[in-house]
């Protein structure tokens, strides 16, 4: 099972390696690339057309600003996308989040918080974990982790 990871510009890497170090973390292969959404569709289109065959099962698009790129793939595979939208100078990341979560019905994006990469690759991993009983022990495993992490702080 392998995650397609694809940004629209190396300035949202800063962003996406939360989700690069997620999946890392819980053994996933991953296909990562930058790839912009209006600098160059036709290699986004070959991308994209092409994810399924190369083993990809779940595309993580992050973007800033337009943000383009997530409803893109989208409308170009029909594998699952999890949009990123990618925190803007200019509206703090409305502009990202809105473009990403704001599509038309019959070409779904899931979306997560403006520079939530972490919490796409989870999202990710849960649903490859429903076709792998080691990747769902791993996810079990981390949120018990997680709890007992939390009842454990001192304050």
């Amino acid at each position: 099972m392998k995650v397609g990871v694809i940004m629209g510009s190396t300035s949202d890497l800063p962003v996406m390696q939360a989700a690069l170090d997620t999946l890392e973390q819980f053994g996933v292969e991953v296909d990562k690339r930058v790839i912009s959404a209006h600098r160059a569709p036709h290699a986004l289109m070959e991308w994209a057309e092409s994810a399924q065959q190369r083993g990809i099962s779940i595309i993580i698009a992050g973007a800033g600003g337009a943000a383009h790129l997530a409803g893109v793939i989208a409308g170009l595979t029909q594998l699952p996308v999890i949009g990123v939208p990618i925190r803007s100078k200019t509206l703090d990341g409305l502009d990202s989040l809105l473009s990403i979560v704001q599509m038309p019905a019959g070409i779904p994006v899931a979306t997560v918080a403006v520079d939530g990469a972490k919490n796409a690759a989870l999202l990710a991993i849960e649903i490859l974990a429903l076709h792998s009983n080691e990747l769902a022990k791993q996810l079990s495993d981390f949120r018990r982790q997680q709890t007992e992490k939390v009842l454990n702080t001192v304050i």
